[in-house]
């Protein structure tokens, strides 16, 4: 059900990416995947702006880790 609030902007529900494509686990060598749940300063992004569940979640940002001790993927942008 798509919802409007005040300024008439329609909400969209979001999913969770891995849910709906059956990813149980999430690879830290993965790095195209990984970057899509960062910001641009290379943050980890929240559930609220990701639609991640919260296993996959905790699963992400643990996957997210291990590649930026590995040097996969930047601890910051700055």
């Amino acid at each position: 059900m798509l919802k409007t609030s005040r300024s008439n902007v329609v909400h969209v529900p979001r999913v969770c990416h891995f849910c709906v494509n059956a990813i149980d686990d999430i690879d830290y060598k993965d790095i195209r995947t990984i970057q899509r749940f960062m910001t641009s300063y290379a943050k980890i992004a929240s559930r609220r702006r990701t639609g991640t569940c919260t296993k996959h979640q905790r699963k992400l940002a643990e996957a997210i880790k291990r590649a930026r001790f590995l040097a996969l993927v930047p601890f910051t942008l700055r």
